[in-house]
């Protein structure tokens, strides 16, 4: 893994993780790499190529014909799959009740950490935010951040995101993609060892950013 600086940011759905970490390397002049938006674009050309996503063995073979590219600038990432730009549909209702079952197959999960390590090497420093970033992807990460909310505010905030009104239905789905994502056999959702953790509940999105680029500017 590369020497320079890399910023791991981890913690569940809607705890504020692309928010955040866009914020912190805006601030800090660094790179910017959302894994979840690779996780997403994998399972929406899974779908567009009628892959049966319960089949994790076709998934596992299917993914490895997929090419993704994940630009890593802050003020504008972008996403591709096979040179077309997914950084719409990847939102959609289909993609989003899909990509845990996708993220859950093992070989997914290697094809997309070992593509995730090769962006990291080729940056000079960089925020990479995920689940599994601390913990399986850069262990080695001169910061580590864990950054969590409670579950109404996390349930308000992807409400907000979406566009739903029903906070109790939001948290509820929130609650079932946490226990996928923290059971799965592969890199499951979890503190990585020697992570700070950051509890956005109570603070504003300036304020979340601005401790977290401390911790960052203390590390250096």
């Amino acid at each position: 893994m590369s020497k320079s600086l890399v910023v791991a940011i981890d913690g569940p759905s809607g705890s504020g993780k692309s928010s955040t970490s866009r914020g912190v390397a805006e601030r800090l002049s660094l790179d910017y790499l959302d894994t979840g938006a690779m996780y997403r674009a994998m399972t929406w050309a899974l779908l567009e190529r009628g892959v049966d996503l319960l089949d994790s063995a076709a998934v596992g073979r299917a993914a490895e014909d997929v090419r993704l590219v994940s630009g890593t600038d802050p003020h504008a990432p972008t996403i591709h799959v096979d040179a077309t730009d997914v950084a719409e549909p990847i939102r959609s209702d289909e993609v989003t009740g899909s990509v845990s079952l996708v993220a859950a197959v093992p070989r997914v999960r290697e094809l997309l950490v070992d593509l995730q390590r090769t962006v990291i090497r080729g940056s000079s420093g960089i925020v990479v935010e995920g689940r599994d970033i601390g913990s399986t992807v850069a262990p080695d990460a001169q910061v580590k951040i864990y950054l969590i909310a409670d579950p109404s505010a996390r349930a308000a905030r992807r409400a907000a995101e979406t566009g739903l009104a029903d906070a109790a239905a939001t948290e509820l789905a929130l609650a079932r993609r946490d226990e996928i994502d923290s059971t799965r056999t592969a890199s499951p959702l979890a503190k990585p060892d020697g992570a700070v953790v950051v509890d956005s509940t109570h603070l504003t999105l300036d304020e979340v950013i601005g401790a977290i680029a401390d911790i960052v500017d203390e590390a250096r």
